[in-house]
């Protein structure tokens, strides 16, 4: 009895488990590889944590609340507007990362600014996935104005 309950803890220890529910994005090993203490199986992407990263002027970034509300127009999905939230604000400027195409946004310091998407039902929602994030810094203002 002993012998079955070693194998079983053996055998479990020899189990992945994922501390959250989320898509594989990308296999790192193969079955049967043999991989160190700590070593990366897998990437997963934790579908109830969808964000997009924004980049603004320090005119802007001033301005905008943490918990704000927000939209997030896909270019995929451009039908949609996703609720969303202002989640972070960068205490610190920093250059613009490459993604931004603009030469002339491109050399100015910008503050990175982090939407988090609240709605996550619609099956066309996928990680990395360009768009356009809209924040509401007057609050009288009705999101209907920004999408004539």
């Amino acid at each position: 009895m002993a012998l079955v309950e070693m194998l079983k803890a053996e055998i479990n220890d020899c189990m992945l488990k994922s501390p959250i529910k989320g898509r594989v994005m990308f296999r790192l090993a193969e079955p049967g590889e043999v991989i160190p203490s700590g070593g990366k199986v897998l990437t997963i992407i934790d579908l109830t944590d969808i964000y997009m990263n924004i980049y603004l002027p320090e005119r802007y970034a001033g301005g905008i609340p943490l918990g704000g509300e927000a939209r997030v127009v896909l270019d995929a999905i451009p039908d949609r507007q996703f609720a969303a939230r202002v989640a972070y604000v960068s205490e610190k400027a920093q250059f613009t990362p490459k993604e931004v195409e603009a030469t002339e946004e491109r050399q100015m310091l910008v503050f990175r600014v982090k939407i988090r998407l609240e709605e996550l039902n619609d099956h066309r929602l996928k990680p990395g996935m360009p768009g356009v994030s809209y924040i509401r810094l007057n609050p009288s203002a009705k999101w209907t104005e920004l999408f004539k």
